[in-house]
């Protein structure tokens, strides 16, 4: 199938091109670089929902149309695209994903797809057997509830640290879940940061101890910071070492978003530091992914950071910095989501406010005051229904800020007295349709399944209730493939076949839009990018199916034949 996407002979093409020019069928216009034709052009603009052809000049679309249309704008130097009728999109917008994270996971244990806490013993005692004395083994990637099996002994369906131990007595070893939100350490890198049964839960966080009072090795939300202060004693590479390596990892990131049809990315909560590296990649020329990067930090370096960090188009429209990422609470796996009441499933439990009402108050204050977006994790009802406040909080005292398009990421359960507030107060769901899926088999058991329907990955509700939503990946959470998301929003079935409350599903339009043009306004960038009209970037994704009309199981096979971005090929299957 791939080879019928063929870079077209010129001669042949124009042949047809000066037939219509003798005939004074076209008019004359400026030729372009690069001309895509003969497919189908699924555009998300309203204007011209379809066409056929793409003309581009240097890296914006210069005309939409039909096969003879773009003909006129093809001349000797034009690269010719023949896309045998393959389907073309505007390449994807991924609204919330952890961009470093991607190369990040290429460097380590990936745990992802391991099927219990066993195989995640042997993995680490492989890298045990290889690695120094001392050295740090680091993963991510697993989750217990999605093991075939509980692990015994355990606590709350978690393991305990001696399995793993035993087999990595001389290295510390730290494995982050899944979700980002709680970690795993072995003993040895419990012992660095002198964690004993006497160490106290710090704010936001938990440590999760067996009947005896003893650490299991489980870390939730901030509690993982614990951990830090041991690593901290371990050898540091130089600094031209953790720049190249940081270079690696920004490089395994795009190329991974680049494959998988993405050209844009919300990358949700990184430091001054991060934006540094990535202007240096951008200056070389070596970062073809565009970024839109949101500030993470404390309220007392946001204050002195703001005034000084925005930054809108640098480098050719390739990175933005605009907007702020808090956490007002943690995620569902770890029991770390903040709800309205208890967990189905431990019911002494509602979760964790994993930063203060009143940090994220005055978070809010200074992006308001600072024309900065404010983008802020919530994912239980309670930390949902907070964050909304305090949204409503900042508007009500600055009622000359218009057009604000704050954002509430993942939104993922919500009580039914707040899910209008999105709509009448405009804040944007920026959500991850592929946790949707991924995640139901436990969201019953943690919310029961009459919460879990009245207000659980509602987003047909959000959007009758006049709220945009914006889809991401969340990646490294859930790997950075495009399908599996589209997939998920137009059929939520889980693994076994089964929907998860599926009235709630998207149309292919709407799953489109949510990932294309949603992205873009989320992001302020409506006008340049998220539809393939006259005069946006040429980003574009090239497909081997047409996830517009093939059965809903194709889906899952489409694979991502061009990433075009800026009217240069960055990737071709």
């Amino acid at each position: 199938m791939r080879h019928f996407l063929n870079h077209t002979s010129w001669f042949g093409f124009m042949a047809v091109g000066f037939t219509m020019v003798v005939a004074g069928c076209a008019p004359k216009v400026e030729l372009a670089d690069m001309v895509l034709h003969n497919g189908k052009v699924v555009t998300v603009d309203p204007a011209k929902p379809e066409a056929q052809a793409i003309a581009i000049r240097g890296d914006v679309i210069v005309a939409v149309g039909t096969n003879d249309e773009i003909h006129a704008y093809t001349g000797k130097n034009t690269e010719v695209i023949d896309l045998a009728g393959k389907l073309a999109i505007p390449a994807f917008i991924d609204s919330h994903l952890h961009f470093t994270g991607i190369g990040q996971n290429k460097l380590q244990l990936d745990l992802m797809n391991v099927r219990n806490w066993d195989e995640v013993v042997v993995l680490v005692a492989d890298a045990a057997k290889k690695a120094k004395p001392g050295e740090l083994i680091s993963g991510r990637g697993w989750h217990q509830e999605k093991w075939h099996r509980k692990p015994e002994p355990n606590v709350e369906g978690f393991p305990t640290h001696d399995s793993l131990s035993k087999v990595s007595p001389d290295n510390p070893v730290v494995l982050r879940h899944a979700s980002g939100h709680a970690t795993f350490a072995n003993k040895k890198a419990m012992d660095l940061a002198g964690i004993t049964r006497r160490t106290l839960n710090p704010p936001g966080g938990e440590i999760l101890k067996d009947k005896q009072g003893n650490p299991i090795g489980v870390f939730r939300e901030s509690a993982s910071g614990l951990l830090s202060s041991g690593l901290a004693s371990l050898p540091k590479p130089t600094a031209e070492e953790q720049e190249a390596k940081q270079r690696q990892i920004i490089e395994l990131s795009a190329q991974d978003c680049l494959r998988n049809g993405i050209a844009s990315v919300h990358d949700a909560g990184v430091g001054p530091d991060t934006i540094d590296a990535y202007k240096k990649m951008i200056d070389a020329g070596k970062l073809g992914v565009r970024i839109y990067a949101m500030l993470q930090g404390s309220n007392e370096n946001l204050a002195t950071d703001l005034p000084g960090r925005k930054i809108i188009d640098y480098g050719n429209r390739h990175l933005t910095v605009r907007s702020i990422k808090r956490l007002m609470d943690g995620a569902l796996g770890p029991r770390g989501a903040w709800l309205l009441e208890p967990y189905a499933d431990l019911p002494n439990s509602t979760g964790l406010n994993t930063d203060s009402v009143e940090n994220i108050t005055e978070t809010a204050r200074l992006a308001i005051e600072n024309g900065f977006q404010l983008n802020v994790h919530a994912i239980g009802d309670r930390a949902n229904s907070e964050t909304l406040s305090v949204f409503e909080g900042a508007f009500k005292a600055h009622p000359d800020k218009k057009d604000l398009r704050w954002r509430i990421e993942h939104a993922q359960h919500i009580s039914a007295a707040d899910i209008p507030r999105f709509g009448q107060l405009g804040v944007i769901a920026s959500i991850q349709a592929i946790h949707c899926t991924s995640d139901a088999p436990y969201v019953l058991q943690r919310l029961g399944p009459e919460r879990a329907e009245d207000g659980a990955y509602v987003w047909q509700k959000l959007m009758k209730a006049g709220a945009v939503i914006a889809n991401g990946t969340d990646a490294p959470v859930e790997y950075v493939d495009t399908m599996p998301g589209f997939y998920a929003f137009v059929t939520r079935k889980m693994k076994n076949g089964q929907g998860f409350f599926p009235d709630q599903k998207m149309s292919r339009a709407e799953a489109l839009k949510a990932y294309t043009y949603n992205g873009a306004y989320a992001a302020f960038e409506e006008s340049i990018k998220g539809s393939l009209t006259v005069g946006n970037l040429a980003d574009i994704a090239v497909l081997s199916n047409d996830i517009m009309t093939v059965p809903e199981e194709d889906i899952l096979t489409t694979e991502v034949l061009f990433t075009i971005v800026g009217g240069q090929v960055l990737f071709k299957r």
